[in-house]
């Protein structure tokens, strides 16, 4: 099957990693990843194709959306929409797969509604329609007005939807009331996130010059446009640390961390410590590491679990989204959260050392196999249109 998946990240990475985990297994198919948000340059597998629309950004508020290198607003959204129609007239798919529209993204809906209002009515060519969704839902203001709005583009437009969570940690309804009146398929597939090599820790530690009783530490800030306070009080508890034998800081500020905030952590670094943007390994960093000090988002915390790595998580502020799932995980002993009170860099460096003398490294029952699980679940989507039937 041809498979378009549309994917707008707009402030951090984790709504295009997550995606990129669902198209790398879909490989029995022809995917096609439209994106529209800051460049990532990674490596795609064979069978995906990256179409990248012309960037749109949002404000680290969610407030404003812009274009980027201050382009017309209204200009890039008319050729985006020019752009994204004419790709369906082109490619013809078979399913058309959309990250969180129309539970989020309503900025993009002008963009995004004609194409399914054409093949609705037959000026495009029909094909599957289905939401991807994560676990929790933004709180947004006039929230029962957006949420039958939500209630009816579903019901009109969309086949189904994939809710890429476990439900017995969290359930979209918890953030979304009224979903007892979507009447589409709603199936729930466990959360996204890759899985560690079973050679990674070892390799990693390697690498680094690590004996078994040398202590790696990790920290994270997922995309890097809020994770600044986090990033310097990891950096300054760290040069609070006194324990015996080799212990290692492995900073990683995120793709997106101003150049200037780089700049001061690399100069606030002391012995011991290593400050990068990213790296593609950073998974298998996690299975080498003996803690991880990190935000708290959906990618990372999945990475988290998928690790097996002892973990303090900070919750970003502006919503509840985050500390809702980590407060469940918590529960289950399977991070610890950080508080605003805990970046003081000698309360943070005497909890990291706390959790360093724990050497058992965490262990859930939570789902983690929703990729493999939505690829199943479209494969079976394709049998059905084949076959004349319904999703």
């Amino acid at each position: 099957m041809k498979i378009i998946f549309y994917c707008q990240h707009v402030l951090g990475i984790g709504h295009f990693f997550r995606s990129l985990e669902i198209c790398r297994v879909l490989d029995r198919h022809q995917v096609i990843l439209i994106t529209g948000g800051p460049r990532l340059d990674v490596g795609l597998p064979p069978h995906v194709t990256e179409v990248r629309l012309p960037a749109l950004e949002m404000d680290c508020e969610f407030k404003e959306l812009h274009a980027a290198a201050g382009a017309d607003l209204d200009a890039i959204r008319g050729e985006r929409r020019q752009r994204l129609w004419t790709l369906f007239e082109t490619e013809r798919p078979d399913i058309f797969l959309i990250e969180l529209y129309p539970f989020g993204r309503r900025a993009f809906r002008l963009e995004i509604d004609p194409v399914l209002e054409a093949m609705a009515d037959g000026r495009l060519p029909r094909c599957r329609v289905v939401c991807s969704v994560r676990d929790i839902l933004v709180e947004k203001h006039m929230a029962r007005e957006r949420e039958a709005r939500t209630v009816r583009v579903l019901n009109r437009f969309f086949d189904a939807v994939l809710v890429h969570a476990d439900p017995r940690l969290v359930r979209l309804e918890e953030t979304f009331s009224r979903l007892g009146e979507i009447r589409i398929p709603l199936a729930y597939t466990g959360f996204i996130t890759p899985m560690p090599a079973a050679d990674a820790r070892q390799r990693i530690r390697s690498q680094l010059g690590l004996a078994p009783a040398d202590r790696l530490i990790v920290v994270s800030a997922g995309g890097g446009r809020v994770g600044m306070p986090l990033l310097e009080a990891a950096v300054a508890a760290f040069r609070h640390l006194h324990r015996p034998g080799k212990t290692l800081l492995q900073v990683f500020t995120g793709p997106f961390l101003p150049d200037g905030d780089f700049e001061r952590l690399k100069h606030a670094a002391g012995p011991g410590t290593a400050i990068a943007r990213f790296t593609p390994e950073f998974l298998s960093y996690l299975a080498a590491a003996d803690l991880s000090v990190s935000m708290a988002g959906y990618n990372t915390t999945m990475n988290l679990l998928a690790a097996r790595v002892p973990a303090m998580v900070w919750p970003f502020s502006q919503n509840r989204e985050q500390r809702l799932r980590s407060e469940r995980l918590q529960a289950q002993g399977a991070l610890q959260l950080l508080q605003g009170a805990d970046l003081e860099p000698a309360h943070l460096a005497a909890r990291v050392s706390r959790m360093l003398e724990r050497p058992e490294r965490p262990k859930t029952g939570v789902d983690l196999n929703g990729a493999p699980a939505t690829a199943r679940w479209i494969d079976g989507c394709g049998l059905a249109a084949r076959r004349g039937h319904g999703v």
